[in-house]
């Protein structure tokens, strides 16, 4: 029993906190959240009885918001200024779709009152669309008067935005989809790309294509685009210089490492003896066995392969309408070939476990200085798409 009134108030509570929230909302001009909190709870039960409170609370929200939207579109229409209509068009699709909304859940009768709760709504239909053809008209002359007028490719985006969003609201609207494309064409930003190498190692080739594999880097700048084989018809903005100064190969070194290992082993079994030479017997009369031991010895011969290659590398950033460098990274990797091989004289059996696996290793050939070098590059490719990936001209 304790347990069901202990649930019960739970509850209740919860219930209590949600419209006391909905009625602050309310009390503070916050009408949509007053609305959207209403809304939901009548959703999931109108007719519940705690829920009666929702239906005065979304009944005054709505008249309230509904008087304050209307008389700030009025301002704004009567201000006259074009770059209202986004504002004012926005305005009244959202007066529709509350009213959308709170339709399904009609009606919402107030039990203490004996009457249904009133919506006054309207049709804003004619007035969207009448909105939406002005602002549809001031977005596409304000746009076609950028693109005509631009100087900086900043122009040209905003140019873009606008037509965007025009496209987004009217869909085939005059000629928007060829000055989208027009303004996003003189937007964009190119970006030479160009690799220089000042040591005396070939770069392998495979390793060169994939550092100028722009599409893997993750690049997520709509208004940039890196070329890898710059073209003669582009005017390029910036360039980045991926120059390697330092690539080193180490010689291919054998080193030979000796290790004695003696270990006590069992070798069969004999007799307990006592002090006196006789066989001991326990309680029964059996002769008791005892591990035989012996040490044994083994020479262990290590043998461990090594190579490294180490590359040095600077990434440059050049604005290239001054001439002036921006940034300039360095940029460094390296990796190690090691292999490890063994053999023995004596007996193995005096060889720990991790010995013994390197019993099974045979010598291998060295890689080449050309796959070193390309093994090095792994890193260096990683970290250069770090650079690329998240730098910002702007």
């Amino acid at each position: 029993m304790k347990k069901v009134l202990l649930l019960t108030t739970i509850i209740v509570l919860a219930a209590c906190g949600g419209v006391k929230k909905t009625q602050e909302a309310l009390n503070t001009g916050n009408y949509v959240t007053a609305m959207n909190k209403a809304i939901k709870n009548l959703a999931e039960n109108k007719t519940k009885k705690g829920n009666q409170e929702y239906i005065t609370l979304l009944e005054e929200a709505f008249a309230k918001h509904t008087e304050r939207e209307q008389q700030e579109i009025a301002f704004l229409q009567n201000d006259g200024n074009p770059a209202n209509l986004e504002n004012i068009y926005n305005k009244y699709l959202q007066l529709k779709q509350i009213q959308e909304r709170i339709k399904p859940l009609l009606p919402l009768h107030i039990n203490d009152e004996g009457r249904n709760a009133k919506f006054n709504f309207v049709n804003y239909d004619n007035k969207i669309l009448a909105t939406k053809d002005d602002l549809s008209e001031h977005l596409y002359e304000n746009a076609s008067n950028l693109l005509a007028t631009a100087e900086y490719k900043a122009d040209f985006r905003a140019a873009y935005d606008d037509l965007k969003y025009l496209q987004e609201i009217n869909p085939g609207y005059k000629e928007t989809i060829a000055k989208m494309d027009q303004a996003y064409n003189k937007g964009l930003e190119y970006v030479r790309v160009e690799i220089a190498n000042q040591t005396e190692q070939i770069i392998p080739e495979r390793l060169e294509s994939e550092l100028l594999d722009f599409n893997a880097f993750g690049i997520d700048n709509f208004w940039l685009q890196y070329h890898t084989n710059p073209l003669a018809n582009v005017k390029y903005d910036y360039a980045m210089n991926l120059d390697f100064m330092e690539i080193n190969v180490s010689p291919e070194r054998v080193n030979e490492t000796q290790i004695i290992k003696e270990k006590q082993i069992k070798d069969g079994w004999e007799y307990l003896l006592d002090k006196n030479g006789n066989v001991v017997k326990d309680s029964l009369g059996n002769k008791i066995k005892v591990d035989k031991m012996r040490t044994v010895t083994c020479k262990f011969f290590q043998f461990t392969q090594t190579k490294s290659a180490q590359i040095g590398a600077k990434v440059r950033f050049t604005d290239l309408n001054n001439g002036q460098e921006i940034n300039a990274y360095p940029l460094s990797s390296q990796f190690v070939f090691e292999h490890v091989f063994a053999n023995y004289q004596g007996d193995k059996r005096a060889l720990e476990d991790d010995l013994l696996v390197y019993l099974n290793a045979r010598e291998v050939p060295f890689p080449s200085n050309e796959q070193m070098v390309y093994d090095a590059g792994e890193d260096l490719k990683a970290r250069l798409k770090g650079i690329v990936s998240k730098y910002q001209f702007n």
